[in-house]
């Protein structure tokens, strides 16, 4: 509900998966901020590439408001991602936020300028015409930051850059505001203290739901 978000790629060499696994690599949701921090600097050290994209409030809010869908706007940012990683990986792993996770990786392949071809179960691999350049394998899977090390990471890069971003945020504005998501008490209470506060609004997502409830609670408290 409130600050930017947040999305990343990781690049690894082949034969440093296995360390990934043995220096406690997991879905960001699982771990400590203590240990994501931790996670965070052995994972720079470790990687062939990072990359990093803020999609910040403002564009979260013009995309919905055009009628783009959030999960048209992270593949727009996926797709942006591997375009910039300095050399074409072998197989990329996508972590979808589509249910149809072969729909979501069909999105990224779109957008992507490099040539990629999302794998299915239901379908053999083609192999390209003669000539044609070899495609980039990608994988496209719901919650795949649990199953794939190297997903995992990439959720621990864009989990800690968010925390970081939220923390400056809280010193900026000099209210805390917790950890901007709507299961956060702390965050729905410190925006129904500033609904009208002209400071925090440009931090938050207009179109969420959440937020819709907590404005509409207000107009019926107040003609109570």
């Amino acid at each position: 509900m409130i600050g930017p978000l947040v999305v990343s790629v990781v690049s690894i060499q082949k034969g440093r998966e296995g360390k990934l696994s043995r220096i406690g690599v997991r879905d960001s949701k699982m771990l400590t901020p203590r240990k994501r921090e931790y996670l965070y600097e052995e994972i720079m050290s470790l990687a062939e590439d990072v990359k990093v994209y803020k999609i910040s409030e403002a564009e979260i809010n013009r995309a919905m408001a055009g009628g783009v869908s959030l999960n048209d706007l992270e593949a727009l940012h996926f797709a942006r991602l591997i375009d910039e990683l300095g050399s074409a990986p072998e197989r990329i792993f996508l972590d979808s936020p589509d249910v149809v996770s072969e729909r979501f990786g069909i999105r990224v392949s779109l957008f992507s300028k490099r040539p990629l071809m999302v794998e299915s179960s239901k379908r053999k691999r083609q192999k390209p015409a003669a000539g044609a350049t070899e495609p980039i394998r990608v994988v496209s899977e719901h919650k795949a930051d649990i199953r794939y090390p190297v997903v995992s990471c990439a959720s621990i890069i864009a989990k800690v850059t968010r925390d970081r971003e939220l923390e400056a945020l809280e010193s900026q504005l000099g209210m805390p505001i917790g950890s901007g998501y709507p299961s956060d008490k702390n965050t729905i209470d410190v925006i129904k203290a500033n609904l009208r506060n002209k400071v925090l609004g440009p931090y938050m997502r207009e179109r969420w739901m959440t937020l819709k409830n907590i404005r509409q609670s207000r107009i019926e408290d107040f003609f109570k």
